[in-house]
C-alpha cells in the first residue's frame, strides 16, 4: 500500500544550491543518543505497562486454570510416552546439534588462533591485502584513488539544485513505513523525479515548509515541520542529505534537542509522559500546521487534543495555548495581511478567527453543516475566507459579517462541489478567483470565482490517476502560477501545468497580477491567451470543463 497524506511547496531560491551530507559528528552523535534515551525509556514503559497489564489479567485466571492446566499435562505426557511437548523431547535432540544455547558467545583462545592463522591456511591465501593493490601504481584497474575527486564531482552535480527548479515536499506512507519525499520540479522540462527522503517515526498527517533555523534566533534556512500520529512536530533540515535524526522537535521532547549537546545525560528516570492536554505541548495527534510569513519564528499547530500551540521557532517552545475548539482541530491559516489572526476549523463544525496576542479575549465564531476539512485566507481578498467540509461543500464567508451563534451562520455563497467529502482545495496566489478542489470522489476541478454576487462556475473536471484525492497545491512563484500539484491514495505525485487547457487560458490570462519588474514572465503569461490547437484538441478529449456548478447564493434566501 502507498499513500501520500500531505504535500506542499517550497518557493524559489530557498533551498541551497548543492545540498549537504549528513555529517555524524561527536555533537551530532551527543544529540542524537539524548533523543534516542528518550525513545528507548517511552518503550521501557510501554513493556512495563503491558507486563503489568498481563499479569493483572493471568492472577484473575490462575486460581481456576491451575487444575485444568495440570489435566492437561498429565494427559499430554501420557500421549507422547511421558515427554511433555514442551520437554525433552526429539525436537530438542535436533537443535542440541546446532549448539543455539552458545551461538552469542564470544570465541575462545583457541578458535582466536586458528582465525589467526597465516594467510596461506586459507582459501584466500594468496590474495594480497587491499593496501597492496591500491599502492601499486602498475595495476591498470585499480583507479580508487584517482577517480575519488571525479566522483565527489558527480556527486555533487546529482543533488544540485537550479534556482529554476522548485522543490515539492510528500509525505508517503509505502507498505506501513512513513517517510517525508523531497521531489526536485523542473519546470523547463517538465521533469519531477525524488531528489532525497527521511524515514518518519508514525504516519503523516500534514506538512508544512519554514524559513527559520531553530535555536537560532534571526537565522533563516530551509525546513520543514511535520506532524504525525504522534504528539510531536519534527523540523528537518532539507539543504540536509541522507540525516538521521530531526533538526529539532517541538513538544515533550524538545527539551532534549535544544539542550548543549555537551550536557551529560542524567541518570534520573524520566517522567512518564503527559495524556491530559496543557499549555507546554500537545498530547494527542497532530493534525494541521501553519507557519507565519510575517514572522518566521512563529509556527502554530492543531491537534487532536482540542488544543492549538502557538511555537516560538528561536527557542522551540511552545509560546501560548489555546482551547477555542471542543473537539479535533484539524485546519488552520494565517489571515494574509493581519500577521496576528489565525483561522482555525474543527470537526465540532465551527470556524474561529483570533487575535493570537490576546488568548483571553472573545474570538469570532462561524458555523457549518458537517466536519471541516480545510480553511484558507483568501489572498487577494483579506476579508475573505473558504471553508471545505466532509459532505463536499466549498462555502465562503465574509469575516465583516459575525453571526449572532455559530448555528446563525451565513456565508456569502455555497458550493456543492463534490458529491464526496471535499478533502482538499487552495487558492491561486497570483490569479484571483483561481480555485482548485479535490475529493475522496478522486476528481480535482477548477473553478472560477466571478465577481461579487455572480457565484463561482467550474472550469474544468479531471481524473489526474492519482486515486482518493488528498492534496492540491498551486507553485508559490509567479513564473509557474499555473502549476498545479495533486497527491492522494495512489502514492503519485502529478504536475498539472493548467495554463495548456483552453477554457483556463480564456477564463484567467487576462486575470494575472505580475510584478512590474517580472517582464520576462510576464510575456509567458500573457502568452497564455493565444490558442495552441493541439494543446485544444486534447483538452477536449479528455475533460468535462465549461459547466457551471451546483453553486448556490445564499443572499436570495
Amino acid at each position: 500500500m502507498s499513500m501520500i497524506t500531505a504535500t506542499t511547496w517550497v518557493p524559489r531560491g530557498h533551498a541551497a544550491a548543492f545540498p549537504t551530507r549528513y555529517v555524524f559528528d561527536e555533537d551530532e552523535y551527543a544529540r542524537i543518543s539524548k533523543l534516542a534515551k528518550l525513545e528507548l525509556d517511552d518503550a521501557k514503559e510501554d513493556l512495563e505497562t503491558a507486563r503489568q497489564a498481563l499479569n493483572k489479567s493471568n492472577d484473575g485466571q490462575e486460581a481456576g486454570g491451575v487444575e485444568m492446566e495440570e489435566d492437561a499435562n498429565e494427559s499430554d505426557d501420557e500421549e507422547t510416552g511421558g515427554v511433555g511437548l514442551n520437554g525433552d523431547g526429539d525436537d530438542d535432540d535436533d537443535l542440541k546439534e546446532y549448539d543455539l544455547e552458545h551461538y552469542d558467545d564470544e570465541p575462545d583462545a583457541a578458535d582466536a588462533e586458528e582465525d589467526e592463522a597465516g594467510p596461506n591456511d586459507s582459501i584466500f591465501g594468496n590474495i594480497k591485502g587491499l593496501a597492496y593493490h591500491t599502492d601499486n601504481k602498475d595495476d591498470p584497474y585499480i583507479t580508487l584513488a584517482e577517480n575519488g575527486d571525479q566522483s565527489d564531482d558527480d556527486e555533487r552535480e546529482e543533488l544540485q539544485i537550479l534556482p529554476t527548479d522548485n522543490l515539492i515536499l510528500a509525505a508517503r506512507i509505502e507498505d506501513d513505513v512513513a517517510h517525508l519525499e523531497t521531489y526536485v520540479y523542473e519546470d523547463e522540462a517538465d521533469n519531477l523525479y525524488v531528489h532525497h527522503d527521511v524515514m518518519l517515526p508514525a504516519i503523516p498527517l500534514c506538512v508544512e515548509w519554514i524559513n527559520a533555523k531553530p535555536n537560532h534566533a534571526g537565522e533563516t534556512g530551509n525546513f520543514v515541520a511535520v506532524g504525525t500520529m504522534d504528539p510531536d512536530v519534527e523540523i528537518w533540515d532539507l539543504d540536509v542529505v541522507d540525516g538521521m535524526y530531526p533538526a529539532a522537535v517541538l513538544g515533550q521532547s524538545s527539551q532534549a534537542v535544544a539542550e548543549p549537546p555537551s550536557e551529560p545525560i542524567t541518570k534520573k528516570k524520566k517522567k512518564k509522559k503527559s495524556k491530559k492536554p496543557n499549555d507546554s505541548y500537545h498530547v494527542d495527534s497532530i493534525l494541521a500546521l501553519a507557519a507565519n510569513r510575517q514572522h518566521s519564528n512563529l509556527l502554530a499547530s492543531s491537534s487532536a487534543d482540542k488544543t492549538i500551540k502557538l511555537w516560538d521557532l528561536n527557542t522551540c517552545t511552545a509560546a501560548q495555548s489555546y482551547d477555542h475548539h471542543t473537539d479535533k482541530v484539524c485546519a488552520l491559516s494565517w489571515h494574509p495581511t493581519q500577521a496576528s489572526v489565525l483561522l482555525s476549523g474543527s470537526y465540532d463544525r465551527t470556524i474561529v478567527a483570533a487575535d493570537m496576542r490576546a488568548p483571553g479575549a472573545a474570538v469570532s465564531r462561524w458555523g457549518v453543516e458537517s466536519d471541516v476539512e480545510q480553511v484558507r485566507w483568501d489572498p487577494h481578498n483579506e476579508q475573505t475566507f473558504y471553508v471545505s467540509t466532509e459532505n463536499g461543500i466549498l462555502h465562503c464567508f465574509d469575516a465583516r459579517q459575525l453571526p449572532a451563534s455559530p448555528e446563525q451562520s451565513k456565508a456569502t455563497w455555497t458550493l456543492q462541489a463534490h458529491d464526496q467529502s471535499l478533502s482538499t482545495f487552495a487558492i491561486n496566489p497570483v490569479v484571483p478567483g483561481f480555485i482548485v478542489t479535490g475529493s475522496t470522489d478522486r476528481t480535482v476541478k477548477l473553478w472560477n470565482i466571478a465577481s461579487a454576487g455572480a457565484g463561482p462556475s467550474m472550469v474544468v473536471s479531471r481524473d489526474l490517476g492519482v486515486g482518493k484525492v488528498f492534496c492540491t497545491n498551486f507553485a508559490p512563484d509567479v513564473e509557474v502560477a499555473f502549476r498545479l500539484s495533486v497527491a492522494g491514495s495512489k502514492g503519485a505525485v502529478q504536475i498539472w501545468d493548467t495554463s495548456t487547457n483552453k477554457a483556463v487560458r480564456e477564463a484567467f490570462a487576462t486575470k494575472v497580477k505580475m510584478p512590474e519588474q517580472s517582464g520576462d514572465a510576464k510575456e509567458r503569461m500573457v502568452g497564455l491567451a493565444a490558442d495552441t490547437e493541439e494543446a485544444d484538441e486534447e483538452e477536449e478529449a479528455n475533460e468535462n470543463g465549461g459547466a457551471d456548478g451546483g453553486w448556490e447564493d445564499m443572499d436570495e434566501d
